[in-house]
């Protein structure tokens, strides 16, 4: 049995042509690629290109290539970090302790500069008050020594007179010479206290009755109640129409009672409230003229002042006065 030619080559040709399109294929497989391998080379060289730029970019923004100024937060091959958390290099952190040690030294020096400057301040007024105080005292024995010795004369010379004066006497007694003995005068202020009194100043305004007042206050207010009394005194004298009248006699008698002497401190107190009931200082005066009889202890007439003050001042023993009121009512039992 004989095969035809035709029928062998019937199955062999589909068989090539598949082989073939298999090796097609396979070729076309690895023929693919070859694009992107071409753009993953240009791409390589165009960011070789950008990193050689930035390169000589950092070289002329930042010279140095010893990191001296500063380091590049973006190097080839390597991400990106944030600057908080960038570690300096050695040569900045030695600059910056450099910085900091000086700043030390400067605070430092500042502080004993001040130091310094608030001594010598002080010592400054210390070597004021001593100098004022050697004015003051050796002015005093000039002005002071006077009332002792013009006293002491005329001690001494009333009995030179009586003597001439009585004939009859059969001898002169030496007697009455030993009468500067007892010395009725008042001590001379010393020199703090002189200081200190004239260290307080004067106001000058253009209203020459206020800055009496003002000036006794502040007397008064320093604790020299006795300088106190001689300027409030002044002004009370000088400027009985002034605007202040009712405050000078009612501070007048503060210092009187402040200073421990309340029955004349009552004498004014009680003439300020009745010159002017409605003066600014008349409440003041009439609680304190209640106080007065409280020191010296009659209760009577503290319990009169007190009822009169609450029932006259209402709004003042209740408001501005209220805690002198209520610790006065305390002090007494009244009917």
């Amino acid at each position: 049995m004989t095969l035809s030619l035709r029928n062998i080559t019937a199955p062999i040709i589909p068989m090539r042509l598949a082989g073939a399109l298999a090796l097609a294929a396979s070729v076309a497989t690895f023929a693919a690629p070859s694009p992107a391998f071409a753009q993953d080379g240009e791409a390589e060289a165009r960011i070789r290109k950008i990193e050689a730029e930035v390169r000589a970019l950092q070289r002329k923004v930042f010279p140095g290539g010893d990191g001296r100024y500063f380091e590049p937060q973006i190097a080839p091959g390597t991400a990106a970090q944030p600057a908080i958390g960038a570690q300096p290099s050695p040569a900045e952190a030695t600059a910056v302790t450099d910085i900091l040690v000086r700043l030390d030294a400067l605070e430092t020096q500042l502080r004993t500069l001040t130091a310094r400057s608030e001594e010598q301040a002080n010592a400054l007024s210390q070597m004021e008050m001593r100098l004022a105080a050697l004015e003051t005292a050796t002015n005093a024995p000039l002005a002071a020594p006077m009332n002792p010795m013009a006293t002491g004369q005329t001690a001494s010379a009333l009995p030179a007179p009586s003597t001439a004066a009585q004939p009859l006497a059969s001898a002169p007694r030496p007697v009455p010479t030993q009468a500067p003995a007892p010395a009725p005068t008042v001590a001379a202020p010393s020199p703090a206290r002189l200081a200190a009194v004239q260290a307080i100043t004067k106001p000058q305004t253009a209203d020459a009755g206020d800055d009496e007042y003002s000036y006794g206050f502040r007397l008064w207010n320093a604790g020299f109640y006795p300088e106190a009394r001689q300027q409030l005194t002044r002004f009370v004298e000088q400027y009985p129409s002034h605007s202040r009248i009712s405050f000078g006699r009612n501070l007048l008698g503060r210092a009187f009672l402040d200073d421990n002497m309340p029955d004349e401190a009552a004498r004014w107190f009680l003439k300020n409230y009745q010159a002017n009931k409605a003066g600014d200082r008349a409440p003041d005066s009439l609680l304190y003229l209640g106080k007065a009889m409280i020191a010296l202890n009659d209760t009577r007439k503290a319990c009169i002042a007190l009822a009169e003050f609450g029932e006259t001042y209402p709004l003042v023993a209740t408001g501005r006065l209220a805690d002198d009121y209520r610790v006065s009512l305390n002090q007494v039992t009244c009917n």
